[in-house]
């Protein structure tokens, strides 16, 4: 229960599905290393890492939805809490993370 109301604090865990069918207006986010991003990603995502996050934080707007996501959904809460403590109002995590995506994907050509 604990859990589940600081996941409500710094944003909403999302569906597979939601995540798909409102992405389309929202900033997508790949928290995870280049070499895992050019593996694969969802289709229209950005990689920022996060271990780059608070450096590249300025290259998010304020004003638009953020979608987190990460491998299995862990670090995206991370992400989250510290994206709230500068300021980002409407952020999302995929439940699950990548592991859990069955959309559209897109890979880097070597």
């Amino acid at each position: 229960m604990w859990q589940k109301s600081r996941l409500k604090a710094v944003g909403g865990e999302m569906t597979p599905e939601d995540f798909e069918a409102t992405m389309r207006k929202a900033q997508i986010i790949d928290l995870r290393e280049k070499g895992d991003f050019d593996a694969g990603h969802i289709l229209g995502a950005r990689n920022l890492p996060y271990t780059q996050l608070k450096q590249r934080q300025v290259e998010l707007r304020k004003d638009l939805p953020v979608y987190l996501y990460d491998l299995t959904g862990a670090m995206s809460v991370r992400a989250a809490r510290k994206l709230r403590k500068e300021g980002f109002q409407h952020l999302y995590f995929l439940k699950g993370g990548y592991d859990n995506w069955s959309g559209k994907t897109k890979k880097r050509e070597a």
